[in-house]
């Protein structure tokens, strides 16, 4: 069987898809992987053959706002946003992949939910969709107005999109979130396939003192889109005066390991680590709550401090408070003293301890990539 897989162009929207693509490649199918040209190296060296489409995030953020400029007034910005993600990219994306599908002529298209314009593709050109998730769904009132964007386009398409949840597309759901903390009027009100959530990185070293490390190990990222060096300045600060610990921070592609300053000598900072690899041997990851991170610690069982920066990395920490899986600052709140007494608090706790290791545990009796993939045939019909 053929299938595409398609997703923006950025990691938080790539990766979660990975593993299902690689599943089903392992059992014989034929599968390509749309996405931004600058992820062509990682698809193909999966065994996966790459199609180039879509913007990469600047470029449609640039085509979105008719300027290179990249300062925002803050009232525009939701505004730049909904454009960017509910019209610049949907329309890219359904322009590059139309001839394409009309070529190789998949039997299925899996779609991520941020990327609607590969499922529209699918629509019109009688192709089967399955709508991949990479995270908690989050309450579109606190989200900029993507759909209505959606909605227009489809119109223009002669596709009838449903005005609750469009960036779905009316599509069945990979949900990859466990159950128990997905919003649950999404789940009552669409039709889902749960899929475990499996951490993806590109192959990389830890340091040698991480697999068997005595200490409680602390792990510190702000992701690859939201990096700021003051937040993991004042992360480091608070998080280095705890005795008797390990900290290991990964600065991400946008904070230059430099502007961090000089660190004490239990604290190694690295420009990027392995994360799914690193998960399983902590014991705290403090993170800003995006969804890979937030669903990767989850699947390890421990707890989690969120600083949330942007995006749906808010809800996820309200989900992570909400279920007692961690804590969260927010805003002014995140000093040095702050980090370090819920730091210290969370390392502690056992109820919460607990309650991570039922996550994990809820993770772990998901349906697997594998597992799915195998029931990919009969979604195509």
């Amino acid at each position: 069987m053929r299938i595409l897989f398609s997703s923006l162009g950025s990691h938080g929207h790539t990766y979660p898809l990975l593993p299902l693509a690689i599943a089903a490649r392992e059992q014989g199918h034929d599968v390509t992987f749309a996405t931004s040209a600058d992820f062509a190296a990682t698809i193909e060296r999966l065994g996966l053959r790459h199609f180039a489409a879509g913007l990469d995030m600047r470029s449609a953020f640039t085509e979105a706002h008719g300027s290179h400029d990249p300062d925002v007034p803050e009232d525009e910005l939701p505004g730049l946003i909904a454009k960017t993600f509910g019209s610049v990219m949907p329309r890219r994306n359904h322009a590059d992949l139309t001839p394409f599908l009309a070529e190789w002529r998949p039997d299925l298209v899996v779609h991520e939910v941020g990327n609607p314009g590969a499922g529209l593709a699918a629509r019109v050109a009688g192709v089967p969709g399955l709508c991949h998730g990479f995270g908690r769904m989050w309450d579109t009132d606190d989200m900029p107005p993507i759909g209505p964007h959606v909605l227009e386009f489809a119109g223009e398409l002669g596709v009838e999109v449903p005005e609750e949840d469009p960036m779905l597309l009316g599509n069945r759901y990979l949900d990859v979130c466990p159950p128990s903390v997905q919003d649950k009027r999404f789940l009552a009100a669409n039709d889902t396939i749960p899929l475990r959530p499996v951490p993806f990185a590109e192959p990389g070293g830890l340091p040698a003192w991480v697999a068997e490390h005595e200490q409680p190990l602390v792990y510190l990222t702000l992701g690859t889109a939201f990096g700021d060096p003051g937040v993991l300045r004042a992360a480091i600060d608070g998080l280095a005066t705890l005795e008797g610990t390990r900290l290991l921070v990964a600065a991400g592609p946008t904070v230059e390991l430099d502007a961090l300053g000089e660190v004490p000598e239990h604290v190694v900072a690295l420009p990027w680590v392995p994360q799914a690899d690193l998960l399983p041997h902590t014991d705290l990851v403090v993170h800003h709550g995006g969804s890979g991170t937030t669903l990767g610690t989850f699947g390890a069982g421990v707890p989690q401090l969120v600083l949330p920066q942007g995006a749906d990395q808010f809800s996820n920490a309200d989900a992570v408070v909400a279920h007692g899986l961690g804590d969260r600052l927010l805003g002014d709140q995140v000093t040095a003293e702050a980090v370090a007494d819920r730091a210290r608090h969370l390392l502690a706790d056992t109820v919460v301890r607990d309650a991570a290791k039922a996550i994990a545990a809820e993770v772990a009796a998901m349906p697997s990539p594998a597992e799915v993939a195998a029931r990919l045939p009969e979604y195509a019909r």
